[in-house]
């Protein structure tokens, strides 16, 4: 530091624990900070690192609160979805052709096409999916997006209300009403005046406090304090997701890797910007994680961490999956140069 370089001003808002380090060689390269909270289903914070009274935006990590809306409504069982399907709807996928392929032939289903999306079209994120698409010539669609089977879920919910399907994602919309009184009875907060903004595939995002968001998903995984309709509807969405990990994510995904061991003792769900959520029904707890910098790197180590620390996922069923407690850092030859850890002071 300079000599003449003036004190930094306090900040006004309490820092994050440093949590996570990235390595290189034998030194640390980057850190990221962190917040993370462990709730039960009364609302007791179980385990707390970091400001879990600050509101966050869920994105895509309460997938599976907003599908909700669509089981318990009876749009599933309406139009006929099938376990595959109700997964899809929880999906941050790679758009790999299973999940294209299932999201068009549920669309048709419902009389509508790919045209009817209105997430915006995204290049699959499976490199194999993506090389192939090009190499045959073909075109990005919103079939492809990560969203498509959340949105296909809108659109049936839209139906099943009777509701327009053009504007579904809006705001005022019936479909993203109905899920916002979902989300107020999971959180046990009224939303109403939160702070709001709008998602990277169009749908409204909700500032929560994170210790709420862990709550949600304690509730999802044991909803015993929710009426018979919501608990019958996180039961399936549950049973959905264990039985079809692949739909969720895609091949080689932290989520699909994990859940395809733990089966329903863990729902897992990445968002973008470092948020990670997950259920431990069998332990009746919800978890929430925002990384103050986004970085998804640091998120998946620390979910993985809680996975330990709760027993969900032993050291031996981590080896099996290639380690998953840290990551290793590789260059463009694929050699490892660093890795991705837990920070040496973290508490859990």
């Amino acid at each position: 530091m300079l000599a003449d370089t003036p004190p930094k001003p306090a900040d006004a808002e309490a820092v994050n624990p440093l949590l996570v380090e990235v390595t290189r060689g034998n030194q640390v390269e980057s850190r990221h900070r962190a917040a993370v909270a462990v709730v039960d289903t009364a609302g007791k914070l179980v385990l707390a690192a970091g400001d879990t009274d600050r509101p966050v935006y869920a994105r895509s990590a309460i997938k599976s609160l907003q599908a909700i809306a669509l089981v318990e409504s009876g749009a599933a069982d309406a139009y006929d979805l099938s376990p595959p399907e109700l997964a899809l709807a929880c999906a941050s996928h790679s758009g790999e052709p299973r999940h294209v392929e299932a999201v068009t032939a549920w669309l048709q289903r419902l009389g509508l096409s790919v045209a009817d999306l209105e997430c915006g079209p995204q290049l699959p994120g499976y490199e194999p999916a993506l090389m192939k698409l090009l190499a045959d010539g073909g075109q990005a669609t919103p079939a492809h997006n990560n969203c498509s089977g959340k949105h296909s879920g809108f659109l049936t919910l839209a139906r099943h209300l009777g509701a327009p399907t053009g504007g579904y994602v809006n705001y005022e919309h019936p479909v993203q009403q109905r899920i916002l009184g979902v989300l107020e009875g999971m959180t046990g907060l009224d939303l109403g005046a939160a702070p709001r903004g709008i998602d990277g595939c169009g749908i409204p995002v909700i500032g929560i406090p994170l210790g709420n968001v862990a709550l949600a998903m304690a509730r999802l995984g044991a909803p015993d304090d929710q009426s018979e309709a919501r608990q019958s509807a996180c039961a399936r969405l549950r049973q959905a997701v264990a039985a079809h990990p692949f739909m969720v994510a895609g091949s080689g995904r932290f989520d699909t890797r994990v859940m395809e061991l733990t089966g329903e003792k863990a729902f897992l769900k990445t968002g973008a910007e470092g948020v990670y959520c997950a259920a431990f029904p069998e332990l009746g707890l919800g978890a929430a994680i925002k990384v103050d910098d986004g970085a998804g790197r640091a998120a998946e180590i620390l979910m993985a961490r809680l996975l330990a620390r709760f027993e969900i996922l032993s050291e031996d069923q981590a080896a099996q999956l290639g380690g998953l407690f840290t990551t290793p850092v590789l260059n463009r030859a694929s050699h490892s140069v660093g890795e991705i850890r837990p920070a040496a002071q973290i508490a859990f």
